[in-house]
């Protein structure tokens, strides 16, 4: 029953970081940046991972240098992979794999290195089974769609879904 009552409850820092991207999405990029960047300092670099992974997640998307995006992308995918070794972040963690290598890859496309964007569209292809079909899910496969077209990953169109397979 304790074990029931824990996961019921809403984990503070999860909704901290869900309230500085609205406001992100608001459009105070500079003040959700700073915010973010605070949120880093409290949980530090061995934090919670699954709150680092989804921080640094976030904090990417606040980033103007793509370097400075594809850093924070990259610490992510560390922190995910950290997270993924946690029993109870497993299914969280899952879920996040697509979009984070769907990220890097974007990264890497904004700095002209199409080899390592080819690897992570790959990934992100490759984990996209943990995806429901949901408005979360429909995004990142049409985002993965848009940019296997974009890299001519074998042509438009080649690469469905996997809710959409026979």
């Amino acid at each position: 029953m304790a074990e029931r009552q824990e996961q019921a409850v809403p984990d503070a820092v999860l909704t901290r970081i869900g309230q500085v991207v609205m406001l992100h999405h608001a459009g105070d990029r500079e003040e959700a940046r700073a915010r973010l960047l605070g949120l880093w300092a409290e949980i530090g670099e061995h934090g919670d991972a699954l709150h680092r992974c989804t921080l640094a997640h976030y904090l990417a998307d606040t980033q103007d240098d793509p370097a400075d995006e594809l850093a924070w992308d990259l610490r992510a995918l560390t922190a995910a992979e950290e997270a993924g070794q946690e029993d109870l972040a497993v299914t969280a963690v899952a879920a996040l794999y697509p979009s984070l290598h769907l990220n890097l890859a974007h990264d890497y496309v904004r700095l002209g290195r199409y080899d390592a964007a080819r690897v992570h569209l790959w990934r992100a292809r490759d984990t996209a089974f943990a995806l429901v079909d949901d408005g979360y899910g429909t995004g990142v496969w049409a985002a993965i769609a848009r940019l296997e077209s974009r890299l001519g990953e074998g042509g438009a169109g080649t690469w469905t879904p996997p809710r959409q397979r026979p």
